[in-house]
Order: C-alpha cells, then sequence, then structure tokens
C-alpha cells in the first residue's frame, strides 16, 4: 500500500508540473497593429504600460507599417488578434470566410480634407478632376472618405485621382504639391511645419459623415478582431484582453502627459504632434461594443456596399459581445 501511495503521489507530482509547465510555456497572444495610423497610439501605449501582461496574460505585438498588414495577417493565422485594424478590411474578411470575430469599436473617424492655404478649392464638392491624397484602398478612412464624396457630391473614383500613401507621405505630397488636397489626421496636420499658416481644412469626414447619413452618430474605422480559434481555445482570456484595452483608454484618457512621452519614443513624433495626440485621444480613442454599437457598424457596411467598396451580406455570427460584455466585471 506505502509503494502504491508513493507512486500515486510521484504521478500527481508529475501531473502538476506537467500543468505549471504547460501554462509556463503557453502560446503567447498574439497581437497585431498598423504602426502608421490611429491606431499607433493606443498600441504604443498598450505596449508600455502592459496592460495585456498586468490581466496574467502571455503576448507578442506585431507590428505592421502598411494598413492592410494586421488584416492579412489575421487571414494568414499570424496573429490572434488586431486592434485598430481596418473596418472595410475586416468586414472583407469576414466575407471571404476568415474564421474571426468582430469583438469591440476601437477608432472613431478623425480625419480631414485640407488644401494648402492659398488653394482655390474650398468645398469637397469642388475636387473633380483633382488629385486627392488618401490612405490605400483598404483602409476604412479611405472607405469613408470614398463613401461622403460620392454620397454627397456624386464623385466617384473615376471622377478624381486618388494618390495612396501613409499619412506622413500625404503630408509630403500636399506640401510638395503632387496633390491638390489630401485626407489626413488632425495629428498628421499639426505635424506639418508652420500648419497653422499653410494648410487649411475644408472639412471633416465626421462632418461629411453626419451630412449623408443625416444622423448624429460618427462612424468608426477601426476595431478589434480576434481569430476564432484562439476564443474558442481562450474563453476565459477573452474577457482579460477587452478589461486590458479598456483599461489603456482610461489610462491614456487620465495621462495626456504620458501619452506624449510614449509616443515620442514609440511613434519618434514631435513634440507638438505628440501632445496633440496625447489631447485628443478619446475623441480617436474607444472600447465599446454596445448594441448601439453593432447598429453604428451595420450601417457602416451598408453605405461601403453602397459606395461599390464592399459587396455581399455580412455573416450573421461575426459580431461578438461576450468578451466585451464578459469585461465590465473583470478588474
Amino acid at each position: 500500500m506505502k509503494s502504491f501511495r508513493s507512486v500515486l503521489k510521484a504521478a500527481c507530482t508529475l501531473v502538476i508540473a506537467g500543468a505549471c509547465l504547460t501554462s509556463a510555456y503557453a502560446a503567447p497572444l498574439r497581437v497585431g497593429y498598423w504602426t502608421s495610423g490611429t491606431s499607433l497610439g493606443f498600441g504604443a501605449v498598450l505596449e508600455a504600460q502592459k496592460f495585456f501582461e498586468k490581466q496574467g496574460l502571455q503576448v507578442q505585438f506585431l507590428h505592421f507599417p502598411d494598413v492592410n498588414g494586421p488584416t492579412t495577417a489575421l487571414a494568414s493565422n499570424a496573429i490572434d488578434l488586431a486592434f485598430g485594424t481596418s473596418l472595410a478590411g475586416a468586414f472583407s474578411l469576414s466575407q471571404q470566410g476568415v474564421p474571426v470575430r468582430m469583438v469591440a469599436a476601437t477608432q472613431i473617424v478623425d480625419a480631414e480634407i485640407v488644401v494648402l492655404a492659398d488653394s482655390p478649392i474650398h468645398s469637397a464638392g469642388e475636387l473633380r478632376g483633382k488629385k486627392v491624397g488618401m490612405s490605400p484602398i483598404g483602409s476604412a478612412t479611405t472607405g469613408v472618405g470614398t463613401a461622403v464624396l460620392d454620397g454627397n457630391y456624386g464623385l466617384k473614383l473615376a471622377d478624381y485621382r486618388l494618390v495612396a500613401g501613409d499619412e506622413p507621405r500625404l503630408a509630403q505630397f500636399l506640401v510638395q504639391k503632387n496633390v491638390d488636397a489630401a485626407v489626413m489626421r488632425p495629428t498628421t496636420v499639426a505635424q506639418v511645419p508652420d500648419s497653422a499658416q499653410k494648410v487649411r481644412v475644408i472639412t471633416t469626414l465626421s462632418d461629411q459623415w453626419k451630412q449623408m447619413t443625416k444622423a448624429n452618430t460618427p462612424p468608426y474605422i477601426g476595431v478589434a478582431v480576434m481569430r476564432s480559434e484562439w476564443l474558442k481555445d481562450n474563453p476565459a482570456d477573452a474577457a482579460k484582453v477587452l478589461a486590458a484595452m479598456r483599461q489603456a483608454l482610461a489610462f491614456g484618457a487620465a495621462n495626456p502627459d504620458a501619452v506624449v512621452a510614449i509616443l515620442k519614443k514609440a511613434g519618434n513624433m514631435s513634440d507638438e504632434g505628440a501632445r496633440f495626440y496625447g489631447d485628443h485621444w478619446t475623441t480617436m480613442n474607444t472600447v465599446s461594443f454596445k448594441s448601439g454599437d453593432i447598429d453604428t457598424l451595420k450601417r457602416t457596411f451598408e453605405v461601403f456596399k453602397a459606395a461599390g467598396t464592399l459587396k455581399g451580406e455580412l455573416p450573421a455570427d461575426l459580431f461578438y459581445q461576450k468578451p466585451y460584455l464578459d469585461s465590465e466585471a473583470v478588474k
């Protein structure tokens, strides 16, 4: 009997050790985000303040210089989570049958149509036949931009020349007069030298969207999307992921000076650009997935579809609220 108990005890010890070892070497959550757009600040704060790690999650961050990088990585199973990823890209992924679920809205449209101060252009309706700088096709900002130009002014893509580039390049194009107008975030505009004297805002995408939809709700352009396999394999951790993101949002709102310091280091931003981002944290970032948010996302899909950016129908199971709702109980 003593021998059997000794063997049983040894076996239990091995099982416990094995479980601990498995936990210690569990595959990390692979998180990807675009580092040349709106998600830069949110991602930099998440990394610097280790909000995922504080929830007990192992995490590996992957950075993508191209707006379509996170969606491509989701499709190839190179990452488990993308936040701030293009809404249009997320819709397209789900339509293609990629096993993903949308778990939160994370970025609000925050872009302006700008021209040089001495430009003869004073309205978005005057962009016919002009060169207009925007993010590459696939960006949700460009999806909104092309939709409002069509919906409010009847301007199809064939009616103007879309010049694609990341935002620093778009600012360069504008200053060098390689484009007649550009769609850029206020944070990028603020980094143009002497922007107050050199650049003029003719409208915002938010105002144009509200005019087109006759609604007061601005569209989301960035969302958090997770691979379905990870959600299935880690049901208890999904809420922790959303809790960490909500904590990062609250931290940025309460600590703009810390956001500035983080962005200057991670994004190599100027003092003025980083300060503008820190001051506008809550107008660019959110972590929300209430029923009203989902209604707005569905409406945005219909607008994209009407403008020809997307086709077909949305999968019925794309929107997955459970992690967000469960995160409300996580501290």
